[in-house]
């Protein structure tokens, strides 16, 4: 005891004793702070092994430089790596997360630092091809990750790298192959390897398997295509295989259940097909499995039940079926998230999952699970997403008044699960408390009944509202109008009546700019599909869903509320197929954010306003067939989207419609010139002319005698009441037609 205290006291009070850095060390770091326009680096005194960043060793030569996320910018056109060159006792150099730009391999780096072991670039604006000339063989762990890399990286840039263990350039733009080789040629010591987000294309060629320590392996969004090289399950020591978002196919053979230490398998967007293997459950250190958007098919081997340390479950878009009651999930106690959504599953919805206290998720959508949901749910407290949209279930009261008390659900969607059910109207709204948290309800596409029900006024956190294609009647609750974070509400394909209400134009997320809408991750993404029906797009929070009030296809009547101005944010705003009249609101203008605008299908009247010709951003805009008169407001956008966007509008004219504008009275004409005047338009009503047709009747008997006695007069007079009759006539016939059509599509 008295020996370690004597040498305690030593090294307190006579410490071991560093050296100032060198001259050409300090002349180095001086060089590179030089070309730093921001921030400033106070290394202008005293020994730099004392300054930021700097670590020395005992002979006063640098041996770590550590600047990450320091805000780093360069003055234009200085490499600053250069200028590092003459540090050659350098082991571990990291700049991440700063705004370097520059080529290392031009400045000669890879081959000037023969010590270094850590060189860490992430993260920065770094760009250009790797070199030809390998690595030092002292280099350890390379992360290049998330910079503007491009080109092939060739094996001979690892022929020297003996002791590498971590490569890391995801996310830049590499291409041509996955450099296998670099375990023929590198250090077998290499652990980690991730290509993920770059241009890589071809197969992954046999290699990996000579990586007798590998643990990461990831190359996912590349487009890499073939199957997997077989000696890839000879490595016993993988943890995690990530390949997703490629074109790789073929089936899961056996051989993957070698890998008993992988905790991570993820395939997804692929074109894997086949079963997965009986035995699946071999892989009992298995976290994470997932392998939606493939062609897997068969049962889900009863195995699986077996990795008791599963996290996650994604095997959705597959062709996967068998009864899911059949399984027992209370063995996954761990379980998060079960995403089985589009695969043939049937049965009723698994009660074993009630045991499973740790779910945050379950997306069952898009199967044929059947039977009702039962209140054991409320045993999972932490249920924040629940998707049981296109399946056969009943007794959506039930539900509603079950679910109500998960206090932990954001999001719930039951489209298409429940056929010509009622909603529940009231649910005890004086002292109602449901749903306390949820920001997303979905009962679309039901069929359901009964009128909108009042206690959706009650959920203040609820964000985006879906209740399309049901029959639900009566009014809109002018309630919803002072939901406080609402800002997606479709109404859209029902038998609502009533007018629009004003309260609706006064939804605060859609009024003011100080609302800034959530961007809080859902625990499962929402897909987009195409016109084809393939997946186009993934979303993993509400923001997917524009500001938008959808309401076409109802019964609603009167005027579009002048108050709609307010509605600055708004996107979206369909009233198509209503019996709205009156004319469109020069405050619609006001909607600057405005990118589509139906309103065909109604009976609005008079002009256009000049005014929408300020809506920059409308991609989509129709008021067909409704009674809109006069020109067509010119020079702008409105122009571009084609006669279609018009039709039906009888005194509508001018560009993009083939009728042309009748001039005004004396518009543009000298007294003397009046025969100038084009009536090329037969069965445009002559207004003008009916107004005074009073004026002739009472005068008839004075000018009576004229008629008869001026053969002029009178062939002026009978050609007037032909145009008339025709052009009424024209008038009636179209309106008989607008009716059929409208009563067609309803």
């Amino acid at each position: 005891m008295a020996q370690c205290l004597s040498v305690l006291l030593i090294l307190i009070f006579f410490p071991t004793h560093i050296h100032a850095c060198t001259q050409t060390e300090r002349t180095s770091l001086l060089a590179f702070a030089l070309t730093l326009s921001s921030p400033s680096l106070n290394w202008t005194f005293g020994n730099c092994c004392h300054w930021e960043g700097i670590t020395c060793n005992q002979d006063g030569l640098v041996t770590h430089l550590s600047l990450p996320s320091k805000g780093l910018k360069l003055n234009g056109g200085i490499s600053p790596l250069s200028s590092l060159q003459n540090l050659t006792h350098l082991t571990c150099l990291n700049l991440s997360r700063n705004s370097l730009h520059g080529s290392p391999g031009q400045t000669g780096l890879f081959l000037s630092l023969n010590h270094l072991e850590i060189l860490d670039l992430s993260y920065n604006l770094l760009s250009g091809e790797l070199p030809i000339s390998p690595l030092s063989g002292s280099i350890k762990m390379l992360d290049l990750s998330s910079n503007s890399f491009q080109g092939e990286i060739l094996s001979s840039f690892f022929q020297q790298a003996w002791n590498l263990t971590s490569f890391n350039v995801s996310n830049n733009t590499f291409k041509g192959s996955i450099p296998t080789s670099i375990c023929f040629t590198s250090s077998p010591l290499i652990r980690v390897l991730d290509f993920s987000f770059n241009k890589f294309n071809g197969s992954i060629y046999p290699g990996v398997g000579m990586c007798s320590e590998l643990k990461v392996f990831c190359a996912g969004n590349n487009n890499l295509s073939g199957t997997l090289p077989e000696d890839m399950y000879n490595v016993t020591t993988l943890e995690q295989i990530s390949l997703p978002l490629n074109s790789l196919y073929g089936v899961l053979s056996d051989g993957i259940l070698n890998l008993t230490n992988l905790a991570i398998l993820d395939l997804h967007f692929n074109q894997f097909s086949g079963v997965l293997p009986l035995h699946f459950g071999k892989l009992s250190k298995l976290e994470l499995l997932i392998l939606h958007f493939n062609n897997l098919k068969g049962s889900l081997p009863p195995s699986l039940m077996n990795c008791t340390r599963l996290m996650q479950i994604n095997v959705g878009v597959n062709h996967f079926e068998g009864d899911l009651s059949t399984y027992n999930f209370s063995r996954l106690s761990r379980l998060r998230k079960l995403d089985l959504l589009k695969n043939q599953f049937t049965g009723t919805f698994p009660t074993s999952l009630y045991s499973c206290k740790s779910l945050k998720a379950i997306r069952l959508s898009a199967n044929d699970i059947e039977g009702q949901i039962q209140p054991e749910i409320l045993s999972l407290k932490s249920l924040s997403y629940l998707s049981l949209s296109f399946n056969r279930l009943t007794n959506i009261t039930g539900a509603i008044k079950i679910l109500m008390h998960c206090n932990s659900l954001i999001f719930l969607s039951l489209a298409s699960s429940f056929e010509e059910e009622e909603v529940p109207a009231d649910l005890g709204m004086t002292d109602f408390d449901g749903f306390q948290n949820l920001r997303f309800l979905d009962l679309s596409n039901n069929e359901v009944i009964g009128q909108i029900p009042i206690w959706l006024s009650k959920l203040k956190k609820l964000e985006v509202l879906n209740l399309n294609s049901n029959k639900f009647t009566g009014l809109i609750p002018s309630q919803l109008g002072t939901l406080p974070r609402l800002f997606y509400i479709n109404l859209a394909f029902n038998l609502i009546s009533g007018e629009f209400p004003k309260e609706l134009c006064s939804l605060p997320m859609v009024v003011s700019q100080n609302n800034n809408l959530s961007t809080d991750d859902l625990e499962l993404p929402i897909y987009t599909t195409n016109d084809g029906g393939k997946t186009a797009g993934q979303y993993n929070s509400l923001l997917y869903y524009p500001p938008s009030i959808l309401l076409a296809s109802n019964s609603i009547t009167g005027n579009i509320p002048i108050e709609i101005g307010q509605l600055q944010l708004l996107h979206r705003l369909s009233l198509k197929n209503n019996f709205f009249f009156g004319k469109i609101p020069d405050q619609t203008s006001n909607l600057k954010h405005l990118a589509a605008l139906d309103l065909s299908l109604n009976h609005f009247s008079g002009n256009i306003p000049a005014s929408l010709t300020s809506l920059n951003f409308l991609a989509q805009f129709n008021v067909s067939y409704n009674n809109l008169e006069g020109q067509i407001p010119t020079g702008t956008q409105l122009q571009g989207f084609g006669a279609s966007a018009f039709e039906g509008n009888p005194n509508l004219c001018g560009p993009p419609l083939p009728n042309k504008c009748q001039p005004l009275p004396n518009d543009g004409i000298d007294g003397d010139d009046n025969n100038s005047i084009d009536v090329n338009n037969e069965h445009e009503v002559p207004w003008f002319l009916v107004s005074v047709v009073p004026g002739f009747v009472v005068g008839f008997w004075a000018v009576c005698g004229s008629l008869i006695f001026i053969k002029t007069w009178r062939y002026a007079y009978f050609r007037f009441l032909d145009n008339a009759y025709d052009s009424l006539y024209v008038m009636i016939a179209m309106g008989i037609k607008r009716m059929k059509r409208r009563f067609n599509e309803s």
